[in-house]
């Protein structure tokens, strides 16, 4: 219970008898009332007028490096299938599962014995061929002067030269048999063409191979490797119309450079090159293919694994910059707060681009000289007073922002590739 209306209560029961008394009582009662009132009013007034503290920062264009951001994936740039190239029993696998293995070392061994008995077999052939021409050269060498006295006729010369003609084409013909059991002999022997790394064995010591099972296993080439990443149709287009626009340039070669993040964060010391674009689009996913290529000396980078690529080499000219905790976005779009003349309050409708490190880009809404409330967002109203700071190196957040950690994204709101 307040005091007037305990002064009043108390009073009302001693002197309610008295007319004049009520009346004083009434009247201090309602001024005690109306007071307040009026003092919140002017409270309220002059609490408006307060100047709102903000910090801003003063709108400058400037050429920007950009970074385009995407997830990707990485594959040899050469997967060799080693297979069993003759029918036979598979000795021993050589190598170890799954170890780096040069060009040329051997990584199977067939069993040689039947191949160096059809060797054998056909050096014999040879030789008996050899032997027959020799004789057919002899016969040939006796039939011709006596052919030629007329002590033998015409169709004795042409037998002894058909003779000598097929014993030389039987020579010839053993010879390529020699040659094709020296390449199944040979074949025994399976060595890895590339050097990278090895797979699995597919296939146990002891076993037969023939043409259903002759897959023994795989050596895939991992320096240079590849880095495959998708952009979007939309993406695409957004990206060639900021080109066409002159916003932004590509490198003066067309190519972009490409910078691997892996999984832990860590940037992959060696940069590559955006190498090959697929010219169509994928039609079941709407993107297409772009590939870039990687030296892997150390082979940290390995097939199928997921990295982040980082596009390098374009610039956007005069950009212009805000910190993203300046931007809102409401339902009609994009809104930043700047200082008008007057120093109070405008909301200004911007149209964004990708983000920036800490920043977002702003292609249309701002000029050169704007300035931009980034700190205090939430006092501000229309037309209220503003208090303006400078904003301060100390009074930005450290760390990439979120576009380092999103590039989904980064790269959904504008995305590039080699031409």
């Amino acid at each position: 219970m307040s005091v007037p209306f305990a002064i009043y209560s108390g009073c009302a029961l001693s002197l309610c008898g008295s007319r004049s008394w009520q009346r004083f009582l009434l009247a201090a009662l309602c001024v005690m009332t109306f007071i307040p009132s009026g003092c919140e009013k002017h409270e309220s007034t002059r609490s408006d007028q307060r100047p709102v503290e903000v910090t801003a920062v003063t709108v400058t264009p400037r050429d920007v490096p950009l970074t385009y951001e995407f997830i990707a994936q990485v594959q040899s740039s050469q997967q060799v299938n080693i297979q069993a190239r003759v029918s036979g029993f598979l000795d021993k696998r050589v190598y170890t599962e799954g170890s780096m293995v040069k060009e040329g070392q051997t990584l199977f061994l067939m069993d040689q014995k039947p191949f160096k008995a059809q060797l054998d077999q056909a050096r014999a052939a040879l030789a008996k061929h050899e032997a027959a021409l020799e004789v057919a050269r002899l016969n040939l060498a006796r039939v011709k002067p006596l052919t030629a006295l007329n002590a033998l006729s015409q169709k004795d010369l042409d037998d002894a030269i058909g003779q000598f003609q097929s014993a030389a084409a039987a020579v010839e013909g053993a010879k390529a048999q020699v040659e094709q059991a020296k390449l199944n002999l040979s074949y025994t022997v399976i060595t890895s063409p590339v050097t990278g790394i090895s797979s699995y064995a597919q296939q146990a010591d002891g076993t037969y191979l023939h043409s259903s099972n002759s897959q023994l296993t795989t050596v895939a080439v991992i320096s240079p490797t590849y880095i495959n990443f998708s952009i979007s149709e939309n993406d695409w287009l957004k990206y060639r119309d900021q080109v066409a626009k002159g916003n932004v340039v590509e490198p003066d070669d067309k190519v972009f450079l490409a910078e691997a993040v892996l999984a832990d964060g860590a940037v992959y010391p060696h940069t590559g090159k955006v190498t090959f674009a697929d010219p169509s689009f994928n039609p079941r996913t709407g993107t297409f293919l772009i590939r870039a290529t990687v030296d892997n000396p150390d082979g940290r980078l390995r097939p199928n694994q997921y990295v982040r690529v980082r596009l390098k080499g374009a610039v956007r000219r005069n950009a212009v910059l805000v910190p993203q905790r300046a931007v809102q976005q409401t339902s009609k779009g994009h809104t930043v707060w700047v200082v008008g003349k007057d120093g109070k309050a405008e909301p200004r409708p911007v149209t964004v681009g990708q983000w920036h490190e800490n920043d977002w880009f702003i292609n249309e809404g701002l000029h050169g000289g704007d300035q931009v409330v980034v700190d205090g967002v939430l006092l501000v109203r229309p037309g209220s007073l503003l208090k303006v700071s400078p904003l301060s190196d100390k009074t930005k957040p450290d760390g990439g922002g979120p576009a380092a950690n999103d590039p989904e994204k980064s790269a959904s709101r504008e995305a590039t590739g080699k031409r």
